[in-house]
């Protein structure tokens, strides 16, 4: 089979929706290439089990941010899954839609048919919501949307203080309205991991009109002037070229599209004739736009209540863990990135809600690290999720083996620094200035009660600063001099070639991405068929 009506480049959140959907018409022949390995790995399915795939080479590309002068300097580890599911394998499983209004802005901005009420039906066709079906929520799709199965009672306290500060409790965050806090939902089914590649993948693989290679490393797409017509890969080494009749499909998320459409000759021209590449269309576009969610991790300590720091750094306790998760499938082993969310505005001239914060009943020195802090702690992080600082992508290779360069730009803008200060004083308000914490004595660990003054707090909570791992936009969908790909995700100028992944959203979601980026994906895949 070198001949394939559709070949996906990338099995990641987006790869694995479209192999599944673009294969159901048998007379579909369909490729998912995919350039990590197949989902074996043991600690995918556990929830928890992103602290040993990030930054774990087995299923994390590993990439590094650029050194950000506007973050003291700061370089952060950028995690992108390499393994079946791409980073919907490694992620926090964290369910998030967004608002109505990210939606309603890409509309605004030339995109027809990308409105909220056009992207719903999407996110309810994905939806396997644990909670049944509503006009919000569908059943049965390939996507396990669950509750979160461990509560603990900091957690209670936090959401009890938040609503003292002005913030309301919600139960549901995915309506289009996710002002409030409350509990995460995560995609998990009966305890377990349910990545694209467990929803949308395993339950066709053995399609006879669908091939799938993993470990097959993209070399570059291969065009017919403006036509793309072939791909070729690496395979241990050895290169080897597949045809397509109909489509080819970029699905290897901000990063990877981007590099590939670079390497392929699509992007600045002077840029790729600089790297000796052959330019098929001159789009300034290819790696600008780069937007993504920048975390600050304050840690406050607790007295008179428990956190999970000292359990999970006792033998016993997790061994009690362990136990829990083995036999019940529930406790801190079923555990997302965070368990409770808030979004809230960072001043009240905000239209709708800016800020997000994952709350973690846990605290540590660096995200990453195996040992946490030997007191009770948490850690309420807080994001800008409407940033305005942008950054890009550049390869440096005509090899795409060769890692691009990652330059983030993270608070370039005074607006953005501002909120990140607002977001930083709300987290302070929350926790040390109302009735609901008081019993607790809580004690401002990091950034420190000190600092006061705007730059100050952002200067130094720069360097425990972490991304919340949402690179997109850099292949921008939308009709100005900037844009990649058009409202149908047609790269501009370009035949039989789309782009269908997080990297095409003009402005980033007003939350996590992934939920958006299967959606993208769904709808993608309804746009070749013609549906």
């Amino acid at each position: 089979m070198d001949t394939f009506d559709y070949i996906i480049l990338g099995a990641g959140s987006a790869g694995c929706v479209l192999a599944n959907r673009l294969s159901e018409n048998p007379n579909n022949k369909v490729l998912l290439i995919e350039a990590g390995g197949k989902d074996t790995y043991p600690w995918i399915h556990i929830p928890v089990g992103y602290y040993k795939t990030m930054h774990n080479p087995k299923t994390d590309w590993c990439y590094k941010t650029e050194p950000d002068e506007t973050m003291e300097g700061v370089s952060i580890p950028y995690p992108r899954g390499k393994t079946l599911g791409g980073s919907s394998s490694i992620n926090g499983l964290l369910y998030i839609r967004g608002q109505e209004e990210d939606y309603n802005v890409w509309r605004q901005l030339g995109n027809t048919g990308w409105g909220w009420n056009n992207v719903l039906p999407y996110f309810i066709k994905a939806e396997n919501q644990e909670r049944g079906e509503n006009e919000f929520h569908g059943v049965g799709g390939p996507l396990s949307v669950s509750d979160i199965r461990v509560k603990l009672p900091i957690l209670d306290v936090f959401r009890n203080a938040a609503k003292e500060a002005g913030i309301p409790s919600v139960n549901d965050f995915n309506t289009g309205d996710n002002f409030g806090c409350g509990y995460f939902q995560v995609t998990e089914k009966n305890g377990l991991r349910c990545s694209t590649a467990v929803g949308y993948l395993n339950p066709v693989k053995h399609r006879k009109n669908l091939k799938i290679e993993t470990n097959c490393h993209v070399e570059k797409i291969n065009f017919e002037g403006k036509k793309a017509v072939s791909v070729s890969f690496w395979k241990k080494d050895k290169s080897f070229t597949v045809k397509s009749n109909k489509e080819i499909i970029l699905s290897a998320g901000s990063i990877g599209s981007t590099q590939l459409l670079q390497v392929s000759g699509i992007g600045e021209a002077s840029k790729l004739k600089q790297l000796g590449i052959d330019v098929i269309n001159d789009l300034v576009g290819v790696g600008k736009n780069l937007q993504d969610h920048l975390m600050f991790r304050p840690v406050y300590r607790v007295k008179n209540i428990k956190t999970l720091n000292k359990k999970i750094n006792s033998i016993f306790g997790k061994l009690m863990i362990g136990m829990e998760y083995v036999f019940l499938r529930k406790g801190p082993m079923t555990m997302g990135a965070s368990q409770l969310c808030a979004f809230a505005k960072s001043d009240s001239s905000r239209a709708t809600p800016n800020l997000q914060f994952h709350v973690q009943p846990i605290s540590l020195d660096k995200l990453g690290a195996s040992d946490l802090h030997d007191f009770d702690a948490f850690t309420p992080t807080v994001a800008n999720i409407r940033p305005t600082s942008k950054g890009e992508i550049n390869i440096t290779s005509k090899d795409s083996r060769e890692y691009p360069k990652i330059k983030m730009n993270y608070l370039s803008t005074q607006d953005d620094r501002k909120v990140a200060a607002d977001g930083l004083r709300l987290a302070r308000k929350i926790v040390m200035e109302t009735e609901e914490f008081k019993k607790y004595e809580p004690e401002e660990h990091r950034p420190g009660i000190h600092l006061q003054d705007d730059e100050e707090l952002v200067k130094a909570s720069s360097h425990f600063a972490q991304t919340i791992f949402h690179p997109v936009g850099t292949c921008k969908m939308g009709n100005d001099e900037n844009s990649v790909v058009n409202d149908q995700l047609k790269v501009h100028g370009i035949e039989n070639l789309r782009v269908i992944d997080a990297s095409i959203m003009p402005n980033i979601t007003s939350g996590n991405t992934n939920a958006p980026t299967i959606m993208i994906a769904e709808k993608g895949a309804d746009m070749i068929l013609g549906k």
